[in-house]
């Protein structure tokens, strides 16, 4: 059986996690409520506007639901605004604030590359890979500070000299402040679908025969 993939298609870039799932031979789900959690094997928060996802995600009775299936070890990977919400902590926040899940043990400068107008496109040495991946990076967060838990994946140094992490995993948790899903390179979602795996095995050996 194909593994079944959700995707939150609350608002963002949603259809096209969607693609590229389905290129990998995996199940994906346009996930709207919180009753198709239970029939899922991973979960993808895409990007798009994190105030805007966390509102909905509200008036839809989303929010519990989601935080529960992170605190419970499901595995769930958060593409720009999706590391926001998974976050535990977020500056350069509007005016109310911002609803968070947690469970990723990071700080993230919500707003740290500016604008839309400036988005940009890098290559990124990603650590146990053999060649740079290309990301594009769209009114997108940064990860400022990591705790103990939290492996770095790739690094993104400014002009001015600083350095911020721009993808980070832990344990079933992984997390990139740019759109893997725009790039083609399916690197990421094929790292997703292996965490994924691993944590089904890990809990068949939990359950016993």
């Amino acid at each position: 059986m194909p593994l079944r993939i959700g995707v939150l298609a609350l608002q963002g870039a949603f259809r096209e996690h969607i693609q590229r799932l389905e290129a990998l031979g995996a199940a994906a789900v346009e996930v709207r409520r919180a009753d198709q959690l239970g029939k899922l094997d991973g979960l993808i928060i895409p990007g798009g506007e994190s105030t805007t996802m966390g509102l909905v995600a509200e008036r839809w009775g989303l929010v519990n639901p989601l935080r529960q299936w992170v605190s419970q070890g499901r595995p769930v990977w958060g593409t720009c605004a999706g590391l926001i919400l998974l976050a535990d902590r977020a500056t350069s926040q509007k005016r109310d604030g911002q609803t968070l899940l947690g469970g990723l043990d990071v700080s993230v400068n919500r707003n740290f590359f500016g604008s839309q107008r400036d988005s940009f496109e890098a290559d990124l040495q990603v650590a146990g890979w053999n060649s740079p991946s290309p990301a594009v990076f769209i009114r997108a967060p940064a990860v400022v500070e990591t705790g103990p838990g939290v492996e770095i994946l790739a690094e993104w140094s400014a002009p001015d000299g600083r350095t911020v992490q721009v993808a980070v995993r832990q344990d079933h948790i992984l997390g990139t402040a740019f759109h893997p899903e725009l790039s083609g390179d399916l690197r990421w979602h094929r790292l997703f679908l292996d965490m994924v795996e691993a944590g089904a095995a890990a809990q068949a050996n939990r359950s016993g025969p």
